[in-house]
């Protein structure tokens, strides 16, 4: 998948598959693989920086990694990019500056959460010819205002509002949805509700795709066990034996040998 028409044309069709990547190396794994699409998430602060939240990316620092990333798939991958904390709340020119740097960083289309108080910036930024994914559910970026990392969508007002705002993102033009830890039943619900493809994220088997993490699916993220998170490899084992099996061999002196010497 390279384009957003393939996107937008697998609903309903073929599960989309999505993978979080940061750098150019996980870029050249992915580009290999079979999975369908890349995000360049705002992730990125937490998991590769450290930070608490993901509030320290910046447009900057956004468009640095998503270039990287797209010289590792070399254009073989539909690409994402998101919008880093408060970039489309500052008005639309601020954000069609940000969707400039991102595009021209190598983004085929940018991720923007939340639609209340912005959908004239989405709007903007889709008939202005830029690709927008929309984010709903758990939007780590109002995470102080959710309270922390909760489910949202439970109860029949909080289904009613999430459902509200994804028919408002598929009204401003936007190309496909992000749903983020909700109950599978509000999962399903919105996957119905528009006619572009919904991807989760700890919401159930029944949306358009799955995305995560790539350290989190591949077991490189230590201690971090969320219960929508399926471990496909376990990474953490893995370099651990790597880094135990280079020690012992600098301190026996069998690394490096004749072969490795010049």
């Amino acid at each position: 998948m390279k384009s957003v028409l393939e996107f937008k044309a697998r609903k309903g069709k073929a599960p989309i598959s999505i993978s979080t990547a940061y750098t150019h190396w996980e870029a050249r794994f992915l580009a290999d693989s079979l999975v369908d699409c890349v995000l360049v998430g705002d992730s990125v602060a937490t998991v590769v920086d450290g930070e608490a939240t993901t509030f320290a990316a910046t447009p900057e620092l956004m468009a640095r990694h998503t270039a990287a990333v797209a010289r590792g798939l070399g254009g073989a991958k539909f690409l994402i990019a998101d919008f880093p904390f408060l970039a489309a709340r500052k008005g639309i020119v601020p954000a069609v500056e940000c969707a400039a740097l991102l595009l021209r960083a190598g983004a085929h289309a940018v991720k923007i959460e939340g639609v209340d108080g912005h959908e004239d910036v989405i709007r903007h930024l889709v008939q202005s010819g830029v690709p927008v994914i929309g984010h709903l559910g758990l939007t780590p970026q109002s995470m102080q205002a959710l309270g922390g990392y909760k489910v949202q969508g439970r109860g029949e007002a909080a289904a009613a509002d999430l459902l509200r705002q994804a028919k408002a993102l598929e009204a401003a033009g936007v190309s496909g949805l992000v749903i983020e830890c909700v109950p599978s039943a509000l999962g399903k619900a919105v996957t119905a509700a528009v006619p572009v493809p919904v991807i989760g994220i700890g919401a159930g088997p029944h949306t358009d795709g799955q995305v995560l993490v790539f350290h989190d699916m591949l077991g490189l993220n230590p201690g971090f066990n969320a219960k929508f998170v399926r471990q496909f490899a376990d990474g953490n084992k893995t370099v651990a034996n790597g880094l135990e099996a280079y020690a012992r061999a600098v301190s026996e002196g069998t690394f490096p040998n004749s072969k490795e010497s010049y």
